[in-house]
């Protein structure tokens, strides 16, 4: 009887080996995930590890892991069942970064210039009180119905902002949250990074029709990849995007220290210009190419805030770097609702910032111009209702698109910018057309 049961008990053991060994890369980018969204939601959004855990972390497989905040280290670490620990540390003005044993913390970064607008110039060129302004147009009871209607147990929205005319119409909040909150925008980076582009090619810095300057593809088919083709995602190189299994998106993001090379390194799997594929590592590996347009890793820091973010006053905002300091292209920018919507009125204003030209007006058109074999749902790392996916929306609406829900979207026609933030996709087509007949012709 003993022996039996020493070998049902070795047994478990192996089953159990076997089953840890089989599952650590999973566990490895769950806890990755926990620790790096913690350290981020702590130290740079300034929330409490309870409420983080019990909202951003508290959803499939990730509410497994266990939570950690050392204050005086800044940093989070995250484990799953004991079996492995993953840490993220805070840096001020880089935010947080999912690291590896052998990063060397004593190393200080280099950090971006930034320089910031006054609190006493109105909003959107300053971050001060507007001026009371009621338009007779805006049917305001319709308007506070249109927004209302997300903030349910649903969408668990958390912010909502809605500007017409360059003035604040809507602003509402989830308890918990405020004007001076800084959300993660998760994909809506996508778009903060094409703009990069926009800009630097307005200053003739390079032109996105351009061969995509990838030393490594120089001999073979890829050379012929543009930065056109990336920024469409319409490169044909192979991806995959799933955020539910061990997939070249997780493994980028919760287990590489240098986010530019995934994508850099797989091959041509479709016809470039005639098969888009939805890819963060087409992102990060933009944002890598943007890094090579400097003549140092500083003057790369800084442009994206003293050439765009800062100018257009989006002070809160803050885009993550990975371990080898470039900025996380395809995930990380965080920033308040209202300097959000600084940038889509950035776009609605097509370039054009407080009388300074910052991209040229056609990049507008371009960035919403339909991907081929996008079903017009693409265009420039924006989303676009060409087709009319939204059937109640203007087909000329475009917007950058983050997980969960998190929306700029800028609608030329009606004069309107439309922020919403929050932890679940809602039916966008209800609350935007809401908005949009709340305000009459």
């Amino acid at each position: 009887m003993m022996k039996i049961l020493k070998r049902i008990l070795l047994l478990l053991a192996i089953a159990f080996i076997l089953l840890v060994v089989f599952n650590y890369p999973k566990l490895n980018i769950i806890a990755g995930y926990s620790a790096k969204n913690t350290s981020s939601s702590v130290f740079l959004a300034q929330r409490t590890l309870a409420l983080t855990d019990s909202t951003d972390n508290n959803f499939g497989e990730v509410s497994f892991a266990l939570d950690e905040v050392n204050n005086e280290g800044t940093y989070a670490a995250s484990s799953v069942f004991g079996l492995l620990t993953r840490k993220a540390v805070y840096r001020e003005g880089l935010g947080s970064v999912l690291i590896t044993d052998d990063f060397d913390l004593t190393k200080k970064p280099l950090v971006p210039k930034r320089s910031f607008v006054s609190d006493t110039v109105a909003y959107p060129y300053g971050n001060g009180v507007q001026k009371d302004t009621l338009f007779a147009n805006v049917d305001y009871n319709e308007l506070n119905k249109a927004v209302n209607g997300i903030f349910n147990k649903e969408s668990h929205t958390r912010s909502v902002v809605v500007i017409y005319k360059d003035q604040i119409i809507a602003e509402q909040y989830k308890e918990g949250f405020t004007k001076d909150s800084r959300i993660l925008g998760w994909s809506m980076t996508k778009s903060i990074m094409s703009t990069v582009y926009g800009v630097l090619q307005h200053q003739g810095k390079l032109h996105v029709q351009d061969a995509a300057p990838i030393t490594s593809w120089q001999d073979d088919t890829r050379k012929n990849i543009t930065i056109h083709n990336l920024l469409q995602m319409n490169s044909g190189l192979a991806w995959d995007e799933d955020y539910g299994s061990i997939s070249d998106v997780t493994k980028m993001l919760f287990l590489e220290k240098d986010m530019t090379k995934v994508q850099e390194l797989k091959p041509l799997k479709y016809e470039t210009n005639a098969s888009w594929n939805y890819s963060s590592g087409t992102s990060n590996l933009l944002s890598g190419i943007l890094r090579k347009q400097f003549n140092s890793h500083q003057a790369y820091l800084d442009f994206w805030y003293t050439d765009f973010i800062d100018k257009i006053g989006m002070n809160s905002m803050v885009i993550e770097t990975d371990m080898n300091g470039t900025y996380v292209g395809s995930a990380y920018a965080w920033g308040t609702a209202r300097d959000w919507g600084k940038f889509g009125l950035l776009y609605l204003h097509k370039g054009t910032w407080n009388g300074e030209q910052l991209f040229a007006q056609d990049w507008v058109d371009y960035v919403a111009t339909p991907t081929p074999t996008s079903n017009g749902r693409y265009g420039a790392q924006f989303w676009l209702n060409a087709e009319g996916r939204l059937p109640d929306v203007p087909k000329n609406m475009f917007y950058a698109d983050g997980f969960q829900g998190q929306r700029v979207y800028i609608l030329p026609e009606q004069d309107l910018v439309i922020v919403r933030f929050g932890l679940k996709n809602y039916d966008e087509n209800t609350f935007l057309s809401g908005i949009i007949s709340s305000i009459k012709d």
